[in-house]
C-alpha cells in the first residue's frame, strides 16, 4: 500500500504515550508520529533486524522504538493495560484471525486509550462487494494473506472497542482494494 503513504499522517496524528503498533513492517509510520509519543512498541511477523533503511527509520525516530517479531492474533507477550495508543495501518487484512488480533489489542491498551487505523476492505456499493467475495480466495493466496473484503468497521466494533470517529472513502488504485476505512475508536 506504498502508493497511499500520503495517508500515513492523518491516520497517526492522534498517537500519545506507549504507542503499540501492531504491522510495523518497515517502520515507515515512525516519521509521522506527532512529538507526545513517548515510545513505539512494533510488532510484525516479519523480522528486519539488520535491514539498512529499517535500521535507519529507528534510529532517526525521536522516541525508543522496540520491535518483535510476532504474530498479533497470538497472545501479545504485554500486561493488559499497557499501551495508551495501538496504530494499525493497512494490517487487519493481512492478519489470518482479525478477530483476535483485535482482541489483543483491546486487552493491551489502557481503559480510554485509543485505537487509531488506517485499513482497506469491504466496499458500500454492491457490484464491488460481490466481487471482492468472489475473487477474495485467490486474490488471498497470491498477496501473502491479504483479504479484500473486511468490514473493518464491524470487526472493530466487535472487538469491544467504541468507534469515535469514521471516515469511509475512496483511495488511489482499483474499486477491489480502495475502499478505505480511517478511524479512531476507544476502549471505554
Amino acid at each position: 500500500m506504498r502508493f497511499m503513504d500520503d495517508l500515513r499522517p492523518d491516520a497517526v496524528v492522534g498517537a500519545r504515550g506507549d504507542v503499540l503498533e501492531i504491522g510495523f513492517g518497515t517502520g515507515l509510520n515512525l516519521r509521522h508520529y506527532p512529538s507526545e509519543v513517548r515510545a513505539v512498541w512494533g510488532i510484525d511477523p516479519m523480522a528486519t533486524e539488520g535491514v539498512g533503511p529499517v535500521e535507519r527509520r529507528i534510529a532517526q525516530a525521536p522516541f525508543p522504538v522496540e520491535r518483535s517479531a510476532l504474530r498479533a492474533d497470538d497472545q501479545l507477550p504485554f500486561d493488559s493495560g499497557r499501551f495508551d495508543c495501538v496504530v494499525t495501518t493497512w494490517t487487519l487484512c493481512s492478519i489470518p484471525d482479525a478477530r483476535a488480533a483485535l482482541g489483543e489489542m483491546h486487552r493491551v491498551l489502557k481503559p480510554g486509550g485509543v485505537y487509531l487505523f488506517i485499513e482497506h476492505g469491504r466496499s458500500r456499493t454492491e457490484s464491488t462487494i460481490r466481487w471482492q467475495d468472489r475473487l477474495n480466495p485467490a486474490w488471498s493466496r497470491f498477496t501473502d494473506g491479504c483479504n479484500i473484503n473486511r468490514p473493518v468497521d464491524e470487526l472493530v466494533e466487535q472487538a469491544g472497542f467504541e468507534l469515535r470517529s469514521l471516515d469511509e472513502f475512496k483511495g488511489k488504485g482499483p474499486r477491489l482494494i480502495s475502499h478505505l476505512y480511517r478511524g479512531v475508536a476507544m476502549r471505554s
